[in-house]
Parts: C-alpha cells; structure tokens; sequence
C-alpha cells in the first residue's frame, strides 16, 4: 500500500444467507463513516450459535457474493484460513497481517446488547473503533446496556462519526439509520434459502483481500 491509509469497515457474520440488511448497512457504513472498503467476513461458525439449521460455508459464502452488489463490498473466507471464529482474535490477526489499514468493526445493535458473552469482549473495544447501527426492538436495551455502559466514556457523537476511523480506540458510535427489516431467518423459514451442508473446501484457495483493492475476493 502506499499513500494514505485504508480505512475498512468489517463485517463479521454467518450469512445465513447474506440479504439486503447486510448490504444497507454496509452502505450506510462506506458513507456516514468515510471508509474506503467494507469487508464481508463470512465465519467458519458461530461459537454463540447452533449449527441446527446452517448452511455449509460454502453456500454462505457465495449468497454473500451475490449480495454484495457494491464494488466497495468484498467477501472474504479470511477468517475461514486465519483460523479464527472469535473476533478477538481474528481481530489481533487481521492488524497483524495489514498494519497500514484502519479498520472499523460493524455490528448492529442486538450484537451490542450481548457482546458481553463473546471471548475477551473488552478486547474488542480496546483493538479497533467499533461503529453500532440501529436494529429494531433493541436500541434502548444496547445502549444502557453492560458494554454501552462500560465503554460510555468513549462513546463518540454521531456528528463526528466521519472521524471514527483514525481514533485511537477504545472508541465507538451509535448510528441511527433506517431500520432494515430484512431477517435471515425469515428468509430461511420461506424455503428461499435451502440450507445445504456439502462444502468442496474450494474457498480456501482463494487469495487473501487486498486493501489496496477493490472487488470481491
């Protein structure tokens, strides 16, 4: 990389399937926040979740790939080869390996109300700026929340959010967007995403994302 610093926003997730609620976020990020790229971290899985009723990794990985209709969207199985299903670490790994980007975690405000139940939660908050988006039905509880409490100190209005980005963490934001009602389980429930558990392993040879790049991997 050379010049100025990337800034990208990741996306951690099971996309199960991915839908047009990951893809509104994502936007909403790459223009409130001013970041260059939005990474879509397809997880091996969940440690929080059931693997009753989830796709095989390669299904989710290209429902994710058809979603990300925006050519500053890249899906990545970053996390897949990193060898990380706990964002702490795979957020340790990711500086590591790109020490010239900048990177914003994106979460929505349901994952702020538990994140306190995820492996070295405050770890999180102290490796990177964290930018939260309104979900429906869980603002209020987030935000007097354990972690919203914890870190209130930091919280950083969300007329500065363009800056969240080049701030020394801890440091995070609430970003009131219009409510999305996309739900991957309701689309599952439809019978529109078939869930299949056969996976090839072919993603594993994919090349690592590139900052200084733009595109799906």
């Amino acid at each position: 990389m050379s010049g100025r610093r990337q800034t990208i926003g990741l996306l951690g997730g099971s996309f199960n399937p991915a839908h047009e609620g990951h893809l509104h976020i994502s936007r909403e990020a790459l223009k409130r926040l001013g970041l260059d790229q939005v990474w879509w971290m397809v997880s091996p899985q969940n440690p929080l979740k059931t693997t009753d009723d989830m796709a095989g990794f390669d299904q989710r990985l290209a429902s994710a790939r058809a979603m990300a209709r925006d050519p500053r969207i890249r899906v990545t199985s970053i996390e897949r080869r990193l060898g990380t299903t706990q964002t702490a670490l795979t957020l340790r790994k990711l500086k590591r390996r790109f020490p010239n980007a900048r990177f914003v975690w994106l979460m929505g405000a349901d994952n702020l109300l538990q994140i306190h139940r995820w492996y070295r939660w405050k770890d999180i908050f102290t490796l990177v700026p964290l930018a939260v988006f309104a979900r429906p039905t869980y603002d209020s509880k987030a935000l007097s929340g354990l972690a919203a409490t914890r870190f209130a100190r930091v919280f950083v209005p969300e007329r500065f959010a363009s800056t969240l980005a080049f701030r020394k963490p801890p440091a995070w934001v609430f970003l009131a967007i219009r409510r999305h009602e996309a739900s991957a389980t309701a689309i599952r429930a439809s019978g529109a995403f078939p869930v299949t558990r056969d996976d090839t392993g072919s993603t594993d040879r994919d090349p690592a994302p590139d900052p200084g790049s733009h595109g799906s991997e």
